[in-house]
């Protein structure tokens, strides 16, 4: 019995919604929209978070030391704004805390870089003191250490190498073994003569634009601010075993001026500099739930409305309202399925070409992830739609007086 009356009322909701395969087909997008905009910025979430994390576990750094918000520079290529003078005398201070190993200022610097078949482009500019935690695509290190910096006199040779990142491999069409330019200004940029020695990705990663590294005190000759030893960031690595939040909060007790962060605690402050974009993402997606519901709303609707004298009738006859809101019910579900599977079937696709089109864009891999828990996510946004439609439809037809269309 029980049986029947399902096949029947699922029956009833299909045939109707045959009659408006237009309406139909405009709502399960709708909802497929809704579904797709919500999975998409659930994988953008978890790609930032899990490859954030992934990224600073490889620098093989314990604490990010900064003078403040890292702040891109208004001047050419997203370029970061320096935050050290003396950057090197103070990794030394640093050091004498008894749980820290190493110190490494790190460089961000607007440059001009060409080739020989080239005009010069703008570029950013990083210093490292070694290479230790670049992984390298193609080529090899640096085959000797920062010796230009000479204690602080920068009268050491300059080895004159570069690392080079394959966007700016095929803006200058140039590889492995191949001579480039480097300079503070176009002016000054055919004066500085390197080889590439290698290809990587890991700055341009982490910064989005395309990116020539080489030894922090050869960048700053070459940018004519040896003068003042400037520095974006210094990291620390720490002894093995020692606590990266402990010795963070001892070194910012000690040194009031500068901010001290764990890999983690890094991580937060990027993603909140960015709160703005993510708002804005979920104001998108907030949008096209609401659009998924109007519509399905509206076109359920419309099929009450169309229909008033019928579904009047059957109550006349003894068919109960619950029976009738079943109907519209079963309607409400079979469109958000639809929807729903629809979205959920693009995420991969969807993804897939967002990934691709990052990478070719600004060099980030995997941005969008998309494990299960997004899929979920994506159903619930369907299921929650199709629920509050059926109920806003439901309470529509609860309200049709069956005497009066009768009437008619």
């Amino acid at each position: 019995m029980l049986g029947s009356r399902i096949r029947a009322v699922a029956g009833i909701a299909f045939t109707q919604l045959r009659r408006a395969p237009e309406r139909t087909t405009l709502a399960v997008l709708g909802i497929a929209l809704a579904v797709l905009l919500t999975t998409l910025l659930a994988s953008v979430g978890f790609g930032v978070i899990d490859t954030g994390e992934q990224k600073f576990d490889a620098a093989g750094r314990d604490i990010w030391v900064t003078g403040g918000p890292v702040e891109l520079s208004a001047e050419g290529g997203g370029s970061l704004e320096s935050q050290f003078v003396n950057a090197h005398r103070l990794g030394n201070q640093f050091r004498k805390h008894e749980q820290v190993k190493t110190s490494a200022p790190v460089l961000f610097h607007a440059v001009y870089a060409s080739s020989n078949d080239t005009e010069p482009k703008l570029l950013t500019g990083v210093g490292i003191p070694n290479t230790g935690s670049v992984a390298i695509q193609n080529g090899s290190e640096f085959s000797r250490a920062d010796v230009h910096y000479a204690n602080g006199s920068y009268d050491g040779p300059m080895t004159r190498e570069v690392i080079i990142d394959p966007r700016t491999a095929e803006l200058l069409n140039v590889s492995v073994g191949d001579t480039i330019y480097v300079g503070g200004s176009r002016e000054t940029v055919s004066e500085n003569r390197f080889t590439v020695v290698g290809i990587s990705p890991t700055f341009s990663k982490f910064l989005g634009t395309p990116t020539v590294a080489i030894h922090l005190s050869e960048l700053q000759t070459v940018t004519g601010t040896a003068g003042t030893d400037p520095a974006t960031f210094l990291t620390l690595s720490l002894e093995d075993g020692a606590d990266p939040k402990a010795v963070s909060e001892e070194l910012a007790a000690e040194y009031p001026e500068y901010e001290f962060r764990t890999n983690r605690e890094q991580l937060q402050q990027i993603i909140q500099k960015n709160a703005l974009v993510l708002a804005s993402g979920f104001v998108l997606v907030g949008l096209a739930v609401v659009v998924g519901l109007a519509l399905t709303v509206n076109l359920l609707a419309i099929v009450v409305y169309q229909q008033r004298e019928e579904f009047a009738a059957l109550q006349a006859m003894g068919i109960s309202r619950g029976l009738l809101v079943g109907v519209v019910s079963v309607q409400a579900l079979l469109i958000c399925l639809a929807g729903g599977a629809a979205g959920l079937l693009a995420t991969p696709v969807a993804a897939g070409l967002t990934n691709e089109l990052v990478i070719r864009l600004v060099g980030l891999e995997s941005l969008l992830r998309t494990p299960p828990l997004v899929y979920a996510v994506g159903g619930a946004i369907a299921l929650a739609i199709g629920t509050g439609s059926a109920a806003a439809v439901g309470w529509q037809l609860s309200r049709i007086p069956a005497y009066v269309d009768l009437r008619r």
